[in-house]
C-alpha cells in the first residue's frame, strides 16, 4: 500500500507540474491570440513585436512533421524487424542492440554536428546545396530522422517482442515462410505498439532546437520570396517553431516574451495533431486486428 501511494504521489506531483506550466503558458499566450488572432499565424518573422508572426516556423515545423517520418520510420521499423525476426541471437546481434539503445541517450546537439559535418557537405557535393551550401530543410529533416532512428528501432523491436510466439508458430505450422509470417501475422499485429513509438519519436523530433542551429536554422528573421516552388522551401532559408521561441525567449520586451508563449502553444497543438493521427491509425490497426 505505501508503494502504490508512493506511485500516486509521483502521478499527481508530475500532472501538477504539467498543469502549472500549461496554465502559465496559456496565460502569457491568451493576450496574443486576443489581439492579433490569425494575423499572428500568416505574419513572417520581425524585430517589431507587435508585427512578428510564425507563418514561417510554422510551415518549417510541418515539413519537419512530414520529413522526418519518411527518412525515419521505414529505416526504423525495418531494422527491427531484422534484429527481432530474422538476426541469430550471438554477441554480434546483442553488442548492436546495447549501441542502439546508447544512441538513444546521445544529446542533440551531438547528432546536431553529425548533420554539419556529413549531411550539409553530402548535399552540397550532390548539388542540393540550394542557397546557403546544404544547409536547408532537407538537411535538417535527415539530421532528426537521425536523432529519432534509434528510438524508433527500440520502440518498433519491443512491440514486435511483445506479439505472441504462439502466432508465428501458427503460421510455420500451416507451412508458411519466415517472410509471409512476419509480414502477415507478426507486423499487423505489432502495428500499435509500433505506431505508439513514432508517436513519441515524433514529438522529440518537433521539439528540438539545437541540431536545427548547427544545420543551418535562422533564429532571426529573413525575407521569403513569393510564389517559391516546394524546391526553393526544401532547399532555401528555413526556421522552426522551437527556433522562433529560442529567439523571442532571449528578447528583453515583455512582448516577445508573450509571442514565444503563444509560439509554445501552436507548437504543441502541432504535436497534439500529429499525435492525434498515429494514435487514431493505432486504434484503427488494434480493431482490424
Amino acid at each position: 500500500m505505501i508503494f502504490q501511494l508512493l506511485l500516486l504521489a509521483s502521478l499527481l506531483f508530475s500532472l501538477a507540474v504539467l498543469a502549472i506550466l500549461l496554465l502559465n503558458v496559456l496565460t502569457r499566450a491568451w493576450p496574443v491570440f486576443q489581439t492579433r488572432g490569425i494575423d499572428f499565424l500568416t505574419s513572417p518573422l520581425s524585430s517589431d513585436p507587435a508585427q512578428a508572426g510564425i507563418s514561417q516556423g510554422l510551415l518549417g515545423t510541418i515539413v519537419l512533421a512530414v520529413l522526418v517520418p519518411i527518412f525515419a520510420f521505414p529505416f526504423g521499423i525495418a531494422t527491427a524487424v531484422y534484429l527481432e525476426e530474422y538476426a541469430p541471437n550471438n554477441r554480434l546481434t546483442r553488442f548492436i542492440q546495447i549501441n542502439i539503445r546508447n544512441l538513444a541517450g546521445v544529446p542533440s546537439i551531438v547528432y546536431g554536428l553529425l548533420g554539419l559535418a556529413i549531411f550539409v557537405a553530402f548535399f552540397d557535393s550532390i548539388g542540393l546545396g540550394g542557397t546557403r551550401d546544404g544547409r536547408h530543410l532537407l538537411a535538417a529533416a535527415v539530421t532528426l530522422a537521425v536523432l529519432v532512428l534509434p528510438i524508433v528501432i527500440i520502440t518498433s523491436a519491443e512491440a514486435l517482442r511483445a506479439v505472441p510466439g504462439t502466432i508465428r508458430e501458427a503460421g510455420y505450422g500451416v507451412g508458411a515462410s519466415r517472410w509471409e509470417v512476419t509480414r502477415k501475422l507478426v507486423l499487423p499485429a505489432a502495428v500499435p505498439g509500433i505506431l505508439t513509438g513514432t508517436v513519441l519519436a515524433l514529438a522529440r523530433a518537433l521539439g528540438e532546437t539545437a541540431p536545427l542551429l548547427l544545420v543551418g536554422g535562422i533564429v532571426g528573421g529573413f525575407s521569403t520570396p513569393e510564389g517559391q516552388s516546394a524546391v526553393d522551401t526544401l532547399l532555401g532559408n528555413y526556421t522552426a517553431l522551437p527556433l522562433t521561441v529560442f529567439q523571442w525567449a532571449k528578447q528583453p520586451q515583455d512582448e516577445f516574451r508573450e509571442l514565444a508563449a503563444a509560439a509554445i502553444v501552436v507548437l504543441l497543438a502541432v504535436t497534439l495533431f500529429a499525435n492525434a493521427v498515429a494514435i487514431l491509425l493505432r486504434n484503427r490497426f488494434e480493431r482490424n486486428w
